[in-house]
């Protein structure tokens, strides 16, 4: 893991990871610490809280370019005993009430969903994979 490289990421966060970090830091979400572009092996994530192994990813466009990508860096953070979430940056922008939500689901739930994200085209990505 590039430690520079996070936090370059932490310095330049898009507008819906600012967003989102306003609404997780400070254990704002069931007393659960997130953690902003942390380092997981030789992934950084855009958050995650380590206690509940919940990742949580935002995507903006080029994520539609790069799905196969996805896919793997998913299954390799799956293998490592985490849960994905993926959201469109949209999603975050327009609708942040659901998305925390969906989170708040996540962090209660013991284990990861059988739901895959869904597909390019499919719509919104806000199930866990």
């Amino acid at each position: 893991m590039n430690v520079d490289r996070a936090r370059g990421l932490r310095t330049g966060m898009t507008d819906a990871e600012q967003a989102l970090w306003y609404r997780l830091r400070k254990r704002q979400l069931d007393g659960c610490k997130f953690r902003r572009q942390h380092g997981i092996d030789r992934y950084v994530v855009d958050f995650v809280c380590t206690e509940r192994r919940l990742v949580v990813e935002l995507d903006g466009g080029q994520h539609l370019e790069q799905q196969e990508y996805d896919d793997a860096r998913t299954r390799y953070l799956q293998d490592k005993g985490y849960r994905v979430l993926r959201f469109w940056n949209n999603d975050v922008l327009m609708n942040i009430e659901s998305v925390l939500e969906a989170v708040m689901e996540a962090l209660a739930s013991p284990g990861p969903s059988p739901q895959p994200s869904p597909r390019r085209g499919e719509g919104a990505r806000t199930t866990e994979s």
